[in-house]
């Protein structure tokens, strides 16, 4: 098998994207990658991320691909979670304080930056609606992040989001007030939950 027909394998295993780090750990060289992206007209989407012409765009998971220091968070993790009707109109992420977001914002992607110690509280992964995995925040997280950035949301969203939280079997009243408690928003949580429950 050439180098071409292994780079061909490893973009139809991954749905038509081709990421440079993969490439690289097959033993595949830069050069015969970028050889290949521009013979098979790949579309360079981001830092080593690359799709070919028949690829479906699945923007969440291209973005990940391209920011993976980043979790998905706020209205676009409410969408995720089916804690909302509403596709977000501006995908939101969350990144350590210290991230340089300038190139995310330039696109369009809004970004919240959180303490170091705080990041990684609540991270699970979830499927997109074209099935690719991606980082999120788990619901009570997320609840927590929509309710201190409050002033950034549509009231609407807010309250939505809890009430749907309210009403799921599988929810964790515990971990949401412990994640309330380390974000300092435990009595504004509460004044929502009385009017909930």
């Amino acid at each position: 098998m050439n180098r071409f027909e292994e780079l061909d394998k490893i973009a139809d295993k991954n749905g038509g994207v081709l990421l440079t780090s993969v490439v690289v750990a097959a033993g595949i060289s830069k050069p015969t990658l970028a050889d290949y992206v521009k013979k098979r007209e790949y579309e360079r989407v981001g830092r080593g991320v690359y799709c070919s012409q028949e690829c479906w765009r699945d923007e969440l998971y291209l973005l990940q691909l391209r920011c993976p220091k980043t979790v998905y968070s706020h209205d676009t993790a409410l969408f995720l979670l089916d804690m909302t009707d509403r596709e977000p109109l501006k995908y939101s992420v969350t990144a350590k304080t210290g991230y340089n977001p300038s190139h995310l914002s330039a696109d369009g992607v809004k970004v919240f930056t959180v303490k170091k110690e705080l990041f990684d509280l609540g991270i699970t992964e979830v499927s997109t609606p074209f099935g690719h995995k991606v980082t999120i925040y788990n619901p009570e997280r997320t609840l927590c992040d929509i309710i201190r950035s409050r002033s950034e949301m549509e009231i609407q969203s807010v309250q939505d989001a809890l009430k749907r939280y309210t009403h799921r079997k599988v929810k964790n009243l515990h971990r949401l007030m412990e994640y309330a408690k380390q974000f300092h928003i435990d009595k504004r949580l509460n004044q929502y939950l009385e009017v909930l429950l």
